[in-house]
């Protein structure tokens, strides 16, 4: 495990973005305690209004946790989360989802400390996950939050989220994966890389890649990819194979230098409304996706931090990729110091028969 100190990325411990959380599905009627950005926190669907509140969860008055306990008669008396607010199970403050306290048993309110309050996040549910916007300048979220057009569309299946736990590694071996061409054949079975480029425009990190991979793809035909990291915290692949589909990886650091991750992958059916066999087929693509970011993640999981790298170019260009990567851990007034470094588009390698009839 290495920190981000380590890597010499910036000021900051923990990046600005936008990061998963939690999957939607997981919030039923009891808080749920998470761990991220070396934070406990409570994370609960308020039952008036029905949105997502996430706040730090150790209470003011004593530190207890408002999300860890069993045996409280708060929790017994379901009234843990209460309204939009959720309660102390050891004194029954109630905060409200702007991290305020507003009820305090036996005490007025007008006598409740100003200080009676925990931090409250920035919070947006879409495509079935929980998301937040983290930045340790406090500031308003820098891009818009996640969506997806085709989340919409019946034609598509909607994604079942794989969560694949934590690993004792910094963000930054994850995102190396963006430009890392050379792994391809070894790790995914591609034997051939026809086309590889990347683009870095602001806060997005773009591959495209044509190519064979034997894990996706089992009947050779080739693999088409399009994808990009929107931020630090998650990527989006536009995949044309054997079927059209999204791949997100989503990854958010618990702890420095510690990462949670996740996959999942939203798949087009060939029917205006997807039915209930495009839905098997589509579980069964998934499954062969979330077998090829496996084998990405038994390799973090079996490695050394790699703070710097004996660079070559067969690899692609994990030097720009580090660059960018920058401008997350530092004062958002400072980006432009590294995007005016790399911005543009890199290219690898071009071997496509267009391309080369191109040049003939």
């Amino acid at each position: 495990m290495a920190t981000t100190a380590q890597y010499r990325l910036g000021d900051f411990t923990f990046p600005r973005g936008w990061f998963m959380v939690a999957d939607a599905s997981e919030l039923q009627d009891k808080p749920l305690a998470v761990r991220f950005f070396g934070r406990e926190l409570v994370l609960y669907r308020g039952k008036t209004s029905g949105k997502v509140t996430l706040l730090d969860a150790k209470c003011p008055h004593m530190g207890t946790n408002l999300a860890k306990n069993t045996t409280s008669y708060v929790v017994r008396d379901h009234v843990h989360i209460d309204g939009d607010g959720i309660r102390c199970p050891y004194h029954a403050w109630r905060f409200q989802p702007s991290g305020k306290c507003d009820d305090i048993p036996g005490l007025p309110q007008a006598r409740i400390p100003e200080a009676a309050c925990v931090r409250s996040w920035s919070v947006h549910e879409s495509m079935g996950i929980i998301w937040v916007w983290h930045d340790q300048e406090g500031l308003e979220p820098e891009w818009d939050a996640p969506s997806l057009p085709e989340w919409a569309d019946s034609s598509w299946v909607k994604w079942k989220i794989d969560s694949l736990g934590t690993l004792p590694i910094h963000g930054q071996e994850i995102i190396d994966n963006i430009v890392d061409m050379a792994h391809f054949a070894p790790i995914h079975g591609q034997d051939t890389v026809e086309f590889f480029e990347n683009e870095f425009r602001g806060h997005q990190a773009v591959q495209r890649m044509v190519g064979i991979h034997r894990t996706l793809v089992h009947t050779g035909q080739k693999l088409r990819t399009d994808t990009t990291y929107h931020g630090p915290g998650f990527l989006l692949s536009y995949m044309q194979g054997q079927y059209p589909s999204i791949i997100l990886i989503a990854n958010t650091p618990v702890d420095d230098g510690v990462t949670r991750a996740w996959h999942a992958l939203l798949v087009k059916s060939p029917n205006a409304v997807a039915t209930a066999e495009d839905t098997v087929n589509a579980r069964e693509f998934q499954g062969m996706s979330l077998a090829a970011f496996s084998q990405d993640f038994e390799v973090w999981s079996n490695k050394e931090p790699a703070l710097t790298i004996l660079q070559t170019k067969a690899d692609g260009p994990f030097n720009l990729e580090r660059l960018w990567y920058k401008q997350f851990f530092n004062p958002r007034a400072r980006k432009q110091e590294f995007l005016k470094r790399v911005e543009g588009v890199h290219l690898s390698v071009d071997n496509r028969p267009v391309a080369k009839a191109a040049n003939a």
